[in-house]
């Protein structure tokens, strides 16, 4: 099982290029990054983390500037998102972005995708709350028209895009869907909690999934499973990462069990000798 990690990395934390090298020198498999472009100081949603709400939420670095950083001193660390609010960009600067990310990295790049639980972040970016899963699903096609290997043009309820000359592609190659395109991009993990309207997104355009703590899956994955089916979607099945774990070996004895083949450890948002002493401890679990 490969073991992978996230963090906050903020203008206050170990820095990407140090914990990239760290974390590729010591066999972890790769990093992710979450995101917030702000946190506005007057807040009505609560936080699901619970409250007060930790500094690191407001000091967050931009996950792409941040993991091209990692790209550029790392040659096997696989770089990822966890997660990237897709409602709150503009899709076609999103998928240059990502789509760069993937290029240069060769192909190391795993979009994590999600929808987020602060409305007035969102609200500050247009985004009308109700309807942001149908945005964010709308983002996504329009960013797969870009990355296609030919010129393609998309009209959604949200936003439409002409058949256009976009470089560069995405190094992972696209993957195969019954009935449907092939699904361009980089690798495409959807974070949230299980539901229908979650598992009915992963199966179309995603390969897999992103649990938050890995709660549940026992329950979940027999459902996801059969929606992946009914929609056609040939291998083994969707990915399943759980996402910001606290490990121990009894939890990820159960998640091998499961089949998962990659889980992400959460690590402090903290200082250099915070991090690296973490990083010494989940050792043991490589």
């Amino acid at each position: 099982m490969r073991i992978a990690t996230t963090i906050f990395l903020t203008d206050e934390t170990i820095s990407p290029v140090r914990l990239a090298r760290e974390l590729e020198q010591r066999g972890f498999s790769g990093l992710y990054l979450p995101e917030h472009t702000h946190i506005p100081a007057s807040r009505d949603t609560p936080a699901p983390m619970g409250e007060p709400l930790p500094r690191a939420y407001g000091r967050t670095l931009d996950p792409f500037v941040a993991l091209g950083q990692a790209a550029a001193v790392t040659e096997r660390l696989d770089l990822g998102t966890g997660i990237t609010l897709v409602a709150q960009h503009d899709p076609i600067d999103l998928a240059k972005q990502a789509a760069t990310l993937d290029f240069l990295s060769g192909g190391r790049f795993t979009f994590g995708v999600g929808y987020g639980w602060n409305v007035e972040e969102a609200a500050d970016h247009g985004v009308r709350w109700s309807t942001r899963r149908e945005l964010t699903r709308d983002r996504m096609a329009l960013m797969r028209a870009l990355w296609a290997a030919e010129p393609e043009a998309y009209e959604g309820e949200f936003a439409s895009v002409r058949a256009s000359l976009a470089h560069p592609k995405p190094a992972t190659p696209p993957r195969e869907r019954a009935g449907a395109k092939p699904l361009t991009g980089p690798r495409t993990l959807i974070g949230g909690a299980a539901g229908p309207k979650l598992f009915a997104h992963i199966a179309e355009y995603a390969d897999g999934w992103l649990p938050i703590g890995g709660g549940g899956l026992k329950e979940s994955l027999p459902v996801l499973r059969q929606v992946w089916r009914d929609a056609g979607r040939e291998g083994d099945g969707p990915q399943i990462v759980p996402y910001a774990v606290l490990p121990s070996e009894g939890k990820l004895a159960r998640y091998r069990e499961l089949g998962v083949s990659e889980v992400v450890l959460q690590l402090p948002a903290a200082g250099e000798a915070e991090v690296l002493r973490t990083l010494d401890e989940y050792a043991q679990y490589l």
